[in-house]
């Protein structure tokens, strides 16, 4: 007789498998009609699915009622995620990028994130009571990463092709990768201080495990072990492609197994894999061969989709929901400070003083987009684990009453400060473009609705004044599309040699240069119903 057999493993399986199908069938239009992140939607659907809604994904029950078993398994869930992501984020990447834009890096990996990390530390010090500003320090350095996973869903799709450069989109995706391995050297510090200058006497012994264990341990060897892993994973591949050992189907996975080995291994030797990852992949792709191989291959980006679906979806069910509002010690309208002021400080003001010194940066306009939009995700989801992990080493330590009772209020403070900017911003960042254009699109409907209405009515229509190159009568000729920056050959954007693959002919530089002008010039000119550009016959 058949029976039903409702097991976790059934519920999980059916949930994932019908919520991937549902959103697939009007992925197309949620992504590039409404310009929805699927991550919002995911993280809804978690919410809606999890033990706060329907209670179908139950991860508690999954963790064995144990938080710390549930913790452990945010962890690592966020640690694969990243690493997977961080690769793929490497191979998309142009030739020997790393190399090329190292002055934009630099001024992005050491000024901008320097100031992101003392503005979030400081706002978390200003409006979380109980924590120190050496606590407050710690937490700040989980959310200063800026993440490659929601980073990708902005910079990809119809409106990054249309109003994103793709020397912007590039150098967004290079800075979120990096800086995701390189918050260990701030967190580390921090925690570092406070474990052996704050509850001990032994400052010495702290700050010689910072260099030796963070900065050269795990930040140098990182990425030491990405360029060589990197670098013989492409050369292995390469001689058997040659060789015709390799088929299609293996090929194009290789760099998901790739990231899969970095993980593995950089975590047995206690190094930092996030970094490592994204090192590997761009070592991995630095002549260009695997990028140009697999440019038109969809099985990539498939992975990406269905990694940023997944995790988001565990987010939704897996966040203390319940804790925002009723913690005593975090009254909800600081967090929603901490929300708020931490997404319109942290970043936006650092880029726009500094874009001057970015070479990628190259107006105000991308300038104001960069800061904008450095979304708090996955990253700061590892970094707090990561900061849990080591707090409860410290709670072993013979301490005092009140020395005990800190570190577990730094314990609640970093989960819920952490958990609820990676909401806000997935929040924020996933309206921002509907919004964006609505914007955009609204008053121009506007306008055309009452000019029907006036046209329609006797006498008024005359009321309202036209110029004569704009009559009634006359009829303006529409501008030519000149489509997306990226389908654009202009050789400013090009880094590094030209791979013979894609060369130039001296023709199609000359049509480059000529459709290659001022983004603002042309928007203005499309205002005003003409070209702003000089008139040239292309």
């Amino acid at each position: 007789m058949p029976t039903l057999v409702i097991t976790d493993f059934n519920i999980v399986c059916s949930i994932l498998g019908g919520f991937v199908l549902a959103f697939g069938l009007v992925s197309f239009f949620v992504k590039e009609r409404l310009y929805l992140s699927e991550a919002l939607i995911a993280l809804i659907m978690g919410i809606a699915l999890g033990p706060h809604g329907a209670k179908l994904i139950r991860p508690l029950i999954y963790a064995k009622d144990s938080e710390e078993n549930l913790d452990a398994i945010n962890l690592a869930f966020s640690r694969l995620v990243l690493g997977v992501q961080l690769v793929l984020a490497g191979v998309q990447l142009p030739q020997k990028y790393l190399a090329h834009e190292w002055k934009s890096l630099a001024m992005l990996l050491g000024p901008v994130m320097t100031v992101m990390w003392l503005v979030s530390g400081t706002l978390v010090y200003a409006l979380i009571p109980g924590l120190t500003y050496v606590q407050a320090l710690a937490v700040g350095a989980c959310i200063t990463p800026t993440d490659p996973i929601l980073s990708n869903t902005i910079v990809k799709g119809k409106f990054a092709d249309k109003h994103i450069p793709v020397p912007l989109q590039r150098i967004i995706i290079a800075e979120s990768g990096a800086n995701d391995g390189l918050g260990y050297p701030f967190l580390f510090l921090m925690l570092y201080i406070y474990r052996y200058a704050m509850l001990s006497d032994r400052v010495g012994h702290g700050v010689g495990l910072f260099f030796t264990e963070t900065l050269l341990y795990t930040i140098a060897l990182s990425v030491v072990y990405g360029i060589v892993v990197g670098w013989v994973a492409k050369e292995l591949l390469h001689w058997a492609s040659l060789n015709r050992l390799v088929d299609r189907e293996s090929f194009l996975v290789f760099a998901i197994a790739l990231a899969l080995f970095i993980v593995g291994t950089c975590g047995m030797i206690g190094t930092d894999d996030v970094l490592a990852c994204f090192i590997a992949g761009n070592v991995f792709t630095w002549n260009d061969w695997f990028r140009l191989e697999t440019l038109d291959d969809s099985l990539q980006p498939t992975i990406d989709m269905l990694l940023n679906i997944t995790i988001f979806l565990w987010f939704g069910a897996v966040a203390p929901w319940t804790e925002f509002g009723n913690t005593l010690e975090i009254p909800f309208g600081r967090l929603l400070a901490v929300g708020i002021l931490v997404l319109l400080l942290r970043r936006p003001p650092v880029v726009l003083l500094l874009h001057w010194y970015i070479p990628r940066i190259k107006s105000i306009r991308e300038a104001i987009f960069a800061g904008y939009f450095g979304p708090i995700g996955v990253s700061a989801i590892f970094y707090l684990y990561v900061t849990i992990e080591f707090l409860a080493d410290v709670e072993k330590l013979p301490l005092d009453e009140s020395q005990l009772k800190g570190v577990k209020q730094m314990m609640i403070a970093t989960k819920l400060v952490v958990w609820f900017a990676v909401i806000s911003s997935v929040i924020v960042h996933g309206i921002t473009v509907p919004f964006i254009k609505i914007g955009n699109v609204l008053p121009v409907t506007i306008s055309r609705s009452v000019s029907r209405m006036t046209d329609n009515i006797p006498g008024l229509g005359g009321l309202i004044s036209r110029s004569p190159s704009r009559s009634r009568n006359s009829v303006s000729a529409p501008l030519p599309d000149v489509g997306p920056r990226d389908r654009r050959v202009n050789v400013s954007d090009i880094s590094g040699p030209i791979p013979p693959e894609v060369a130039l002919t001296s023709d199609q530089v000359e049509r480059g240069k000529a459709l290659a002008w001022d983004d603002e010039n042309l928007e203005r000119g499309r205002d005003r119903g003409q070209r702003s550009a000089p008139q040239q016959t292309v």
